[in-house]
C-alpha cells in the first residue's frame, strides 16, 4: 500500500485536529476527521463525517481502514471528570477493533506541582480534579497497550497558542488586544519561566508519533520553542504586532472573582499553581528520538498573529 492511500483518522475538527491534518496534507496523506456534526471548514479532499464519539459501536464504524487514528476530541474543560474518560473508553475500544495505532493529545496537568523542568517519568501526583482525570486515563491507556488491546502514543503539550486556539489563556483573550494596541493580561506571576506549545509543533508531534513503532507504549513531551517568560512572550507578540507593550497580570483572587461569572474561569483556578511557580517542560526524550521540528517563538507568534488579522477580516 502505497502511504497515500494510507487512511489516516482524527477525532475533532477543532484546532489539534486541524493541526494534524495540516501536516497529514503536507505528507499527501488520505484523512478523514470526525465530530459531531460532520461539518468543519477544510481544505477540499479532507472527509468530514458525523459519529457519536460516546458510542463504541460508531468509533469502529468511522474508524474501520485506517492504519493511524489521532485523538484530539475533548469535552467542554468544565465538563472533563464526567465525560473525559468515557470518551476516550468508546475510542480505544472502537480503534482496538480495527487494530489501527491510536496517537493521542494529552497535557500535562497529572504532574501536579513539581519544583523541577517536567520530564515524562515524573509520577502522577496531581490533586486537581482536572489533573486527576487526565492521570487515569492515561494510566488507562498505557495498561490498555500493555495488555495488548492497542497500540498506543501519547504526546503531551503545555498551554497552548497559534491558528485557530481561541479558548487558550493565550487565544482570544490576547492576541486581538495585541493587535490593536491595546492593553492584555497574563495569568499569575507573569515573571516565571513558562513553557508554551505552538499548536502547529504540537500536530506535527502527533503525526510523527504516528510514523515510528518506537513512540508506542510511551509518553512524549512535544517540542516547544525557547521557555520565556509570559511578559516575555507577551512583549515578543506586542513586537511582532508593530506595538509597545500594554501588559497587566491577573492573579488568582482576580480568577476566583471571574468564576463567579464565568465557568472557564471558574474551573481554571485549580491550575493556578502552574502559573504561580515556573512551569518549564523538558522535550529532550522526543528531541533525541525524533529531531527539534519546533518552530522559534518568534515566527510562532507571528504566524498567530497573521491567523487572527485573518479571521478579524471575516
Amino acid at each position: 500500500m502505497t502511504s497515500d492511500l494510507e487512511l489516516h483518522t482524527i477525532f475533532g475538527t477543532g484546532p489539534l485536529g486541524q493541526a494534524v491534518m495540516r501536516e497529514l496534507l503536507a505528507r499527501g496523506k488520505q484523512i478523514r476527521m470526525v465530530n459531531r456534526s460532520g461539518q468543519a471548514n477544510v481544505p477540499q479532499g479532507v472527509e468530514v463525517v458525523a459519529a457519536d464519539a460516546y458510542d463504541p459501536t460508531s468509533t469502529k464504524a468511522v474508524t474501520a481502514g485506517s492504519t493511524v487514528v489521532y485523538q484530539c476530541a475533548q469535552p467542554a474543560y468544565t465538563e472533563w471528570p464526567q465525560k473525559f474518560p468515557p470518551l476516550q473508553a468508546a475510542i480505544v475500544a472502537g480503534v482496538a477493533a480495527n487494530g489501527a495505532k491510536l496517537i493521542v493529545g494529552d497535557n500535562l496537568y497529572m504532574y501536579g506541582l513539581v519544583n523541577t523542568p517536567l520530564k515524562e517519568d515524573l509520577p502522577n501526583a496531581a490533586i486537581t480534579r482536572k489533573g486527576r482525570t487526565r492521570a487515569r486515563m492515561a494510566e488507562e491507556l498505557l495498561a490498555a497497550h500493555q495488555k495488548g488491546q492497542i497500540r498506543v502514543a501519547i504526546g503531551r503539550s503545555s498551554d497552548f497558542f497559534g491558528p485557530l486556539v481561541l479558548g487558550s489563556l493565550v487565544g482570544e483573550r490576547v492576541f486581538p488586544a495585541i493587535l490593536a494596541g491595546k492593553s492584555t493580561e497574563g495569568i499569575g506571576n507573569i515573571d516565571l519561566p513558562h513553557t508554551y506549545t505552538f499548536i502547529s509543533d504540537f500536530g506535527k508531534a502527533l503525526v510523527v508519533l504516528g510514523e515510528k513503532e518506537e513512540a508506542l507504549g510511551q509518553i512524549w513531551h512535544v517540542p516547544n520553542a525557547e521557555t520565556v517568560t509570559t511578559r516575555q512572550f507577551l512583549e515578543i507578540a506586542f513586537a511582532e504586532a508593530g506595538h509597545p507593550p500594554k501588559i497587566k497580570s491577573m492573579g488568582k483572587l482576580m480568577m476566583q472573582i471571574a468564576g463567579l461569572f464565568i465557568p472557564e474561569a471558574k474551573e481554571t483556578v485549580e491550575m493556578m499553581y502552574e502559573f504561580e511557580h515556573p512551569f518549564i517542560v523538558d522535550s529532550r526524550k522526543y528531541i533525541q528520538a525524533f529531531g527539534n521540528h519546533a518552530t522559534p517563538l518568534k515566527e510562532a507568534l507571528r504566524q498567530t498573529l497573521d491567523w487572527y488579522r485573518q479571521a478579524d477580516k471575516h
